[in-house]
């Protein structure tokens, strides 16, 4: 029996879902397998490749709108311990460098600050927004 669940999310940049990945010491595969409970495997476009028994799955939306979503296995914790309980350190990261990412392109200074509490502070400089 399968236990993998869909999230749909807003992710539209895979290389600011990759750099997400790096930054929490996590692999970003394309064209492999997907890791689930009790050895079962699905093949996805993109896998996050965690350190535990599961990965994530990065597939296309079903609406062709050009957004992806996540597919895990949830079972036992295994995935929250490493990405946060529904991907949130994971979507927190992609935010910040989908952001960053963002405001490069537009010339902007950007600087990043971590704060004692776990959110992170951006500060954009320079140019028009």
């Amino acid at each position: 029996m399968s236990h993998f669940t869909t999230i749909q999310t807003q992710i539209r940049d895979l290389e600011a879902l990759r750099d997400a990945s790096v930054e929490l010491g996590l692999g970003f595969l394309a064209n492999t397998k997907c890791r689930g409970y009790a050895g079962v495997t699905r093949l996805a476009p993109h896998v996050i490749q965690l350190k535990g028994p599961y990965d994530i799955a990065v597939e296309p939306s079903k609406e062709n709108d050009g957004s992806y979503g996540l597919t895990t296995d949830w079972w036992d914790g295994h995935v929250a311990k490493e990405v946060g309980t529904g991907y949130g350190r994971l979507l927190q990261s992609y935010g910040i460098h989908k952001t960053l990412r963002e405001a490069r392109t537009r010339g902007l200074r950007v600087s990043r600050r971590q704060e004692q509490d776990g959110s992170v502070l951006l500060t954009l400089e320079g140019g028009a927004l």
